[in-house]
């Protein structure tokens, strides 16, 4: 199951650990991306806080923590190669994985059709 943030990133829950990417949305939104920077395994963020960095040939953003929590993984693949995330933004290109402090915190997030309504 996906969830959502209106700062555009998703989550794939599996318990107390969730996969975080950027939406397909945001991909498009930022073109080609040429550089992607990840945080530490054992990194511990705050829901909000500046978890990556990405940059394209339009701009630099940032990727945000969408919950407490600590970085168990990283996807060394999208910083070798930042086109996977243009690719497969909500697949291959993921960008990390996440002990949730509280996972029942995933339940105020955006659902997939919430999500569309707000980037429609």
């Amino acid at each position: 199951m996906l969830k959502f943030t209106a700062e555009h990133e998703w989550l794939k829950l599996e318990g107390d650990v969730a996969t975080v990417g950027i939406t397909t949305h945001a991909a498009e939104q930022l073109g080609d991306l040429v550089f992607v920077e990840l945080p530490e395994v054992g990194a511990t963020f705050d829901k909000g806080a500046d978890a990556a960095t990405v940059e394209s040939v339009k701009a630099a953003s940032e990727v945000y923590c969408p919950l407490d929590g600590e970085i168990t993984e990283i996807n060394q693949a999208i910083v070798d190669d930042p086109s996977l995330v243009n690719s497969d933004p909500q697949g291959a290109g993921w960008f990390f994985k996440l002990k949730l402090k509280t996972a029942s915190d995933a339940d105020v997030l955006l659902d997939e059709a919430a999500y569309n309504e707000l980037i429609a």
